[in-house]
């Protein structure tokens, strides 16, 4: 059994004291055996309790035996008139241990509790729980309390699992993989604090704390709630030809205008403005707004109505409300704005980094291209290193050196590259000495190691941080890419438009002084500093597709790995990208 044993002491004297045979909720007969259970004394059965280990409570005690039989078979008989119940065993336990008094009894955490899995069934993650959501509302009005109090109880179960679960390591139930239709049972503790709560009348707390309680998510819930107030808003329907400049004809322009000023990228003045005066044209508050509109999306604010532009003009409420509510849920794993760390948000290709509360940088990044995505990874920077030599991976060295190599032997000199004759061998080989045949993507049997300088596709620094996959963040050579506004074009690895100014901050910040930054910068040499246990910084990698600004603004960034589609009907959101 998993509930703690402590509980069976402090309820054992309550449950032993109720007259089953007087209680109009429980039977005195045990559905399994047809014969009625008598307890004749209580102080012996406690006495064995508190002296037995857990196992041994119900394997050795027969009585209690009887009784936890006599509970599963309570909660059965109401699972079979209740739509579903699935953890029977579970709830047998706790209502056994709890002595069949009703859990839900404290309004408030009833509707916390009702909020929280609405604001998930938004999401479409899970269509259990959606269920499970509907069904309480359901059985809610029921005249029979314990309807709606297993049921709900059942469903804290699946709730409690399903947190648990999304906060392990590599599940990505909040990224587009489906979760079991069972969801797994929440851990022997968690399920220890929700009977801590209820011994203590606390159980509205407990349901609070189940959710995030940054201010992120906060923002995120309230703006969510401001679009489900107008869910119902028929939105136009948007039938563009070509791309609009400003200054042009806008053929449905009152379409456009309910958009930016439902959204709130135009007033309501200006939209009766632009309304009264039958303006037909892609200037003044119009073009303003669209490039308002365009900046939260995280376009390129010019104006123009593109196919991006006019893809998210055409993107619903409903649809963004699933968006908000799933980047809500994301909260439960990152924060946006820690107190000190470095946060790596993919999909808005952007970085910031935070210190005691401050957010003392940002800057431009390139990530991993579709095709070889950027891992989400939280760890902490633990190193810098001046001029760092490239190990190339091997995936980069056989699918996009080798056959450049193959129509050019001179590549890899004029590009400074080593050949080294293994990982666990740093012995050079001349590269005119290797055979045109090994010259090969699949038969090189090398590897490549870029020596630093202008050419380094590392740049001048490099930041390391401990992980399975080989990631850290890095300067480049080709720093025109930055100014590209679509920077998903790395092999996974982060670039950083900054990184001098990062490096020079992280070391200050691990004592280093200024002057001796300088001396590292101008030195040719390579130079790993250790930033120190004491001052490692941590580092997410996230992926937030939503997310409040400080100005109190919805942003929404387009879904570069397609994370945010819709598991129902395994779809994206075909209305808003365009890939």
């Amino acid at each position: 059994m998993t509930i703690c044993k402590y509980w069976y002491f402090t309820s054992v004297l309550c449950l032993f004291s109720i007259n089953l045979a007087a209680s109009s909720d429980l039977s005195s007969h045990s559905t399994t055996e047809n014969k009625t259970i008598e307890i004749k004394d209580k102080q012996i059965i406690t006495s064995e309790l508190i002296h037995s280990s857990g196992e041994e409570i119900f394997s050795n005690n027969h009585t209690v035996s009887q009784q936890y039989q006599i509970a599963k078979g309570w909660v059965t008989d109401i699972a079979n008139n209740v739509q579903g119940i699935q953890y029977l065993d579970k709830l047998a336990e706790l209502y056994f241990t709890v002595g069949y008094s009703q859990v839900w009894q404290d309004q408030i955490a009833m509707a916390e509790f009702e909020d929280q899995l609405y604001l998930l069934s938004l999401t479409k993650v899970s269509p259990d729980l959606t269920r499970r959501y509907h069904n309480l509302k359901r059985y809610r009005k029921s005249d029979d309390w314990r309807y709606y109090d297993v049921l709900a109880t059942d469903t804290l179960f699946a709730y409690m699992g399903f947190i648990e679960a999304v906060q392990k390591k590599g599940n990505l139930w909040l990224f587009g993989d489906i979760p079991p239709t069972i969801l797994p049972l929440p851990s022997d503790g968690f399920i220890d604090k929700l009977l801590t709560s209820h011994e203590q009348q606390r159980l509205r707390n407990f349901i609070a704390k189940l959710k995030p309680f940054d201010n992120e998510y906060t923002e995120l819930v309230t703006a969510l709630n401001k679009l489900n107030e107008i869910k119902d808003t028929r939105w136009p329907v948007f039938l563009f030809k070509g791309n609009i400049h400003p200054g042009q004809y806008v053929n449905n322009i009152e379409g456009v205008v309910t958009v930016l000023e439902t959204l709130g990228d135009m007033t309501a003045l200006e939209a009766k403005k632009v309304r009264t005066q039958k303006r037909k044209y892609l200037t003044g508050p119009v073009l303003l707004a669209v490039k308002r509109f365009q900046q939260r999306h995280g376009l390129k604010s010019d104006g123009v109505i593109g196919a991006h532009t006019q893809q998210w003009l055409a993107l619903n409420i409903k649809e963004r409300i699933r968006l908000l509510a799933l980047n809500a849920q994301r909260m439960r794993l990152w924060s946006v704005k820690p107190d000190t760390g470095i946060v790596v948000n993919i999909p808005s290709y952007h970085m910031d980094l935070w210190l005691g509360g401050e957010r003392v940088l940002g800057s431009k990044v390139i990530v991993g291209r579709p095709s070889r995505q950027t891992p989400m990874i939280d760890s902490d920077i633990q190193s810098v290193v001046f001029n760092p030599y490239w190990n190339v991976p091997h995936s980069i060295m056989k699918k996009d050196i080798m056959p450049k190599v193959r129509i050019n032997r001179n590549y890899l000199s004029s590009n400074n590259y080593e050949v080294l004759k293994g990982w666990e061998n740093a012995q050079k080989i001349a590269i005119n000495s290797i055979p045109y045949y090994l010259l090969s993507p699949n038969r090189f049997p090398y590897r490549l190691r870029q020596k630093p300088g202008k050419k380094n596709a590392l740049g001048v620094f490099k930041f390391n941080f401990p992980n399975s996959q080989a990631i850290y963040l890095h300067d480049t050579a080709s720093r025109f890419l930055f100014e590209k506004h679509d920077r998903a074009l790395s092999s996974g690895c982060i670039r950083v438009e900054q990184a001098k100014n990062l490096a020079k901050i992280l070391l200050e910040y691990s004592g280093s002084s200024e002057e001796r930054f300088n001396h590292l910068s101008e030195s040719k040499k390579t130079r790993t500093i250790v930033l120190g246990n004491s001052k490692n910084v941590p580092v997410d990698l996230i992926y937030q597709t939503a997310w409040v600004d400080e100005l109190g603004l919805v942003n929404y960034r387009s879904d570069i790995y397609q994370y945010d589609r819709d598991q129902g009907n395994n779809s994206s959101l075909i209305s808003a990208y365009n890939y």
